[in-house]
């Protein structure tokens, strides 16, 4: 009797370890997990911003979505992640906004040269109605635009002497990225513009196949662009934001309270990696300068604006005249 009673209880205690075990096998496999792709250095503020909105999506969802990031650009380049966002096999990502220009060209406006004199002008266009309605125009591309994070005010770097003027460009092969209106621009401004993925351009730049590039001083220090080039110049051409997008079939599978959780997180994110970037700017410019960059900081823009105008006119032509004046408005409101 005792040893069908033993017999029972480890057949009791057993089953329950079972169902225990079941349950939380259960529980493990009802979590959603969302891959998110940059391709961005891991040292750089996206990556930074990336993991603060994973902790945000997994506080407000209580654990139920998790999302993996994968940094570095090792699910591809933009064009690739964009593209495998657009079919599922990644499930979110961030890209500058000229990368979308080819799925939506009216989000080119915004990287129109000078059409932001500083930081606060662009969120305020950007966090206000004509940048959130913007963000809709990928909705036909399968995208859902979440938020708008930021690459930042362009600076130049190149290898061959200072640029200081617009005369300095001239001649200079020009990395740029695909948006239409800043290759037209180094045109104008007399450089052999190039474009070219950035996943590319360190090895381009050592090798002699491009003398110069623009980015934000952010991406030249985490990207270590201060390695292959000697001088820098704050010359400020154009801002780049940059855009969290997200499967728009992946979106709409989730509950109405995930996807409020997620979009709440990729904006609050996006705020966090701005004031990272703010904060860390001056630094930034004495590292590089530390580093062996020449480091130009107080340039005469307005030579520059006079001579690239003309892309303003080339977008309204291609785009009508309606988002651009949207944009002058809401900076003018």
């Amino acid at each position: 009797m005792k040893q069908q009673h033993s017999a029972l209880r480890t057949l009791t205690f057993s089953s329950l370890a079972l169902a225990i075990g079941l349950g939380m096998g259960v529980s493990a496999q009802a979590a959603t997990v969302l891959k998110l792709a940059h391709a961005a250095p891991v040292t750089d503020t996206q990556q930074k911003a990336a993991e603060k909105f994973a902790d945000l999506v997994k506080e407000r969802t209580q654990g139920e979505v998790e999302v993996k990031i994968f940094g570095n650009g090792v699910l591809g380049n933009d064009q690739a992640m964009i593209s495998g966002v657009r079919a599922g096999t990644i499930d979110m990502e961030l890209s500058g906004n000229p990368n979308f220009a080819g799925l939506a060209p009216k989000l080119a406006v915004f990287d129109l040269p000078y059409i932001f004199g500083d930081r606060n002008q662009a969120y305020k266009v950007l966090d206000g109605k004509v940048g959130q309605d913007a963000l809709t125009l990928l909705d036909n591309s399968g995208l859902k635009g979440l938020a708008y994070w930021e690459v930042g005010f362009r600076a130049m770097t190149n290898s061959k002497h200072p640029i200081r003027t617009p005369d300095d460009v001239k001649g200079l092969k020009m990395r740029t990225n695909s948006n239409k209106s800043l290759i037209q621009a180094f045109s104008l401004l007399g450089a052999n513009p190039i474009p070219m993925p950035i996943g590319e351009l360190y090895t381009a730049l050592e090798t002699g196949a491009v003398d110069a590039q623009d980015h934000p001083i952010g991406i030249v220090w985490s990207t270590k662009f201060y390695e292959v080039q000697k001088y820098l110049s704050l010359t400020n051409q154009a801002y780049t934001a940059l855009i969290m997008v997200m499967n728009q079939d992946k979106f709409k599978s989730l509950s109405p309270a995930y996807q409020q959780a997620i979009v709440q997180s990729a904006q609050e994110a996006g705020q966090y990696q701005r004031e990272l970037n703010q904060q860390q700017e001056q630094q930034i410019i004495k590292d590089l300068r530390s580093a062996g960059l020449e480091v130009e900081e107080h340039i005469d823009t307005a030579p520059f604006q006079a001579i690239v105008k003309p892309t303003w006119d080339s977008y309204i032509k291609d785009n009508g005249d309606d988002m651009l004046n949207a944009v002058l408005n809401a900076e003018k409101g």
